[in-house]
């Protein structure tokens, strides 16, 4: 990587340290194999979440953000995100209640994806 690049990847890698208290080891071992990823990254999440006019506040979105990672199991976004809760100063009973609504989601899912068995106990009924 040249000098310029390395002290623009410095820049990104900082930035991202500031938001989220530090930099997720996946994203400091992806700065060094595929600098474009973590700029099409970043390019993602503006488009995600713009700085222009967001239609949602910053701990809105961290809570949904949340509420994702839980949702897809992602352990290291999970990590990240709660640490940018802290550094937000989200209060743990919004945290709680996030949980608590991706728990539900998962277990109306599971309720939902039955539904053929309910269909199939409905005839054993008869």
């Amino acid at each position: 990587m040249k000098t310029n690049a390395r002290s623009e990847m410095k820049r990104i890698l900082d930035h991202i340290r500031q938001a989220l208290g530090q930099v997720p080891t996946a994203v400091e071992k992806l700065a060094r194999v595929d600098p474009g990823m973590i700029h099409e990254h970043l390019r993602s999440q503006a488009y995600a979440m713009p700085s222009q006019s967001p239609a949602l506040d910053d701990e809105t979105r961290t809570l949904i953000y949340l509420a994702a990672a839980l949702a897809s199991s992602s352990q290291p976004c999970v990590r990240a995100t709660l640490d940018k809760a802290h550094i937000q100063g989200i209060p743990r009973e919004k945290i709680l209640e996030t949980v608590r609504i991706v728990r539900f989601a998962a277990a109306s899912k599971v309720v939902s994806d039955a539904e053929s068995v309910f269909e199939a106990l409905e005839q054993f009924d008869q």
